[in-house]
């Protein structure tokens, strides 16, 4: 029997009956005291060979929630296409998990990372969310209650991990993401992503022996793996663990603290309960303002635009007159300098013909002297 095998039967036999009707604590804005003995799953990136195995694996389970590729409101490409690799992806309405390949510097080959929600021990979407309609159960799952979303989106802003997707295309806009399964896990099944998997990279187990797991592989490879669990520490830990042959950094994971979502946002959620009692209130006045906000930004626009044209006109009006006024004074001073070269040809043509003249009285004169001679 394999490892995760034997990992999986051992952790779900006494699940079964209680996870359906669990809820474990809810989303009090001051945290959770984290369950670790929770069942969870170890990503091993040293193992993925990026077939996406597990997607297709996730979608055939969740069946009634997440359409086949070429059933998708946005037709993807089939499972088996690999093209897809080249780009970085993130999970949205129609796909629960992905997987991303990455190529590091100095490293013959790519490395695969699967990329889903990490059910969190202490999940900043429980803790962001004020109508409870995300549930941190005891078993490690975290699930979203529908019925209770008003759309807020508080949860894609708190997660850390860029997780919560949300279907801006339907009338009844709903959040999505990873449930690691957990009706299967009730009835003692395997997610659809580990029991999918080909070459053991996904292994499920109660969290504290996943764990046990991991330290097991880094001290008997340390050549293969940094010497770093992600997700037994980063924000109070999570119920998805990942082992990796490089830095997590590397792999698109964010380098987190230790400190919880609900810890580090206590203060500045602590009165966000009671936002709910006034929720239609808030909307309308919400509503209002912004229908106000509009109305005055129309209004400024227009005075605006009224106040450009007269500017626009006023300093038109000015430059017309400067172009005028020029205009008369080249146009004078044109006229100045013609008169004046007028004047001056006419002289120098008087003078010319004075000039003529004179020489023809004295020939005159002097021929008359002559004759009387």
């Amino acid at each position: 029997m394999q490892r995760r095998k034997f990992l999986a039967l051992l952790s779900s036999a006494g699940l079964a009956a209680a996870m359906p009707v669990r809820e474990g604590k809810t989303a009090p804005v001051n945290g959770f005291s984290g369950h670790q003995d929770a069942v969870g799953v170890l990503h091993d990136s040293a193992r993925c060979i990026g077939c996406r195995r597990c997607e297709a694996g996730c979608q055939s389970v969740n069946a009634d929630a997440v359409p086949p590729p070429d059933k998708r409101r946005k037709p993807a490409k089939p499972f088996d296409d690999l093209s897809v690799l080249d780009k970085k992806r993130r999970t949205d309405f129609q796909a629960y998990t992905v997987v991303n390949k990455y190529h590091i510097e100095d490293r013959s080959a790519p490395v695969f990372r699967k990329f889903q929600c990490n059910h969190c021990q202490e999940p900043a979407c429980a803790s962001a969310c004020f109508v409870k309609a995300f549930v941190k159960t005891p078993e490690g799952p975290v699930l979203y209650r529908p019925d209770l979303c008003v759309g807020c989106r508080y949860c894609m802003i708190a997660c850390p991990f860029y997780v919560p997707a949300y279907d801006y295309h339907s009338v009844n806009p709903l959040v999505y993401k990873c449930t690691m399964c957990a009706p299967r896990i009730a009835e003692g099944k395997l997610p659809g992503c580990v029991e999918s998997c080909p070459k053991d990279a996904l292994t499920f187990g109660k969290r504290s022996e996943l764990l046990i797991v991991a330290r097991e592989r880094i001290a008997k490879n340390p050549g293969l793996y940094v010497n770093h669990i992600y997700g037994e520490h980063e924000m109070g830990g999570a119920n998805w663990l990942y082992l990796s042959p490089v830095p997590h950094k590397y792999l698109g994971q964010p380098e987190l603290g230790k400190t919880s979502a609900p810890e580090l946002t206590s203060g500045a959620l602590g009165s966000v309960a009671m936002v709910a009692g006034i929720w239609p209130v808030l909307l309308g006045g919400v509503y209002a303002i912004s229908k106000r906000r509009e109305k005055t930004a129309a209004e400024e626009q227009k005075q605006a635009v009224i106040q450009a044209v007269a500017h626009a006109k006023g300093e038109a009006d000015v430059a017309l007159k400067t172009a005028m006024t020029k205009a008369n004074q080249e146009k004078d001073a044109a006229v100045a300098r013609e008169t004046k070269k007028a004047r001056e040809e006419a002289i120098k043509e008087m003078e010319a013909k004075m000039a003529v003249d004179g020489d023809t009285g004295t020939t005159s004169g002097a021929s008359d002297k002559g004759e009387d001679a």
